[in-house]
């Protein structure tokens, strides 16, 4: 799994293909957003403590954003991957199945660790994250470079509009927030 998280680094697409086709690496990319929630976790608790050192929010409302937090990068993952699977594979043709994307996206989640870094690894991390995924749809639904771009553009609107419906209803305004805020690097 470590030789595959720096194939993705390095922005390897063999890497990308390989991921792809074995099944079994569907825990390991969950095992990797994973990672990038946790490292999300730490940002957040680091936040909250500095908003409650200043006379801010409680420990409980603390805690409710730890979860969100955890929560909301699974949800991000599982909505990214399900909107290009559909718009490669519906409108470019591509070819794929859910899990391959879910694999493939989940591992392009992996630069995302970067945010530990204070100040700029958030950004640079979540910058490195959509070339990432821009190899990952690409090598996922196999498909040319205008069809991958047009996915990745129309994926990530779409995702941003589904947030944004779900919080109307209720159901999660933190998924549409979450989804524009992890590809500006928040």
């Amino acid at each position: 799994m470590f030789q595959r998280i720096i194939g993705v680094f390095k922005l390897d697409k063999q890497v990308f293909a390989e991921i792809e086709h074995d099944e079994s690496a569907t825990t390991q990319a969950a095992i990797v957003v994973a990672i990038v929630a946790a490292l999300s976790v730490i940002g957040t608790v680091l936040s909250s403590l500095l908003t409650l050192a200043r006379g801010g929010e409680g420990v409980g409302s603390m805690l409710l954003s730890v979860v969100v937090t955890f929560v909301i990068t699974f949800v991000n993952w599982f909505i990214w991957s399900a909107v290009t699977y559909f718009v490669g594979t519906k409108i470019f043709k591509g070819e794929a199945d859910l899990g391959e994307m879910l694999r493939v996206i989940g591992f392009a989640y992996a630069p995302r660790m970067l945010q530990i870094i204070p100040c700029i690894g958030g950004l640079i991390g979540a910058i490195w994250a959509l070339v990432a995924s821009y190899f990952a749809i690409k090598e996922g639904l196999d498909l040319d470079n205008g069809s991958t771009i047009a996915t990745v553009v129309i994926g990530w609107l779409a995702t941003v509009i589904i947030g944004m419906v779900l919080g109307f209803l209720g159901l999660g305004g933190a998924v549409g927030i979450g989804a524009l805020t992890s590809f500006l690097g928040q």
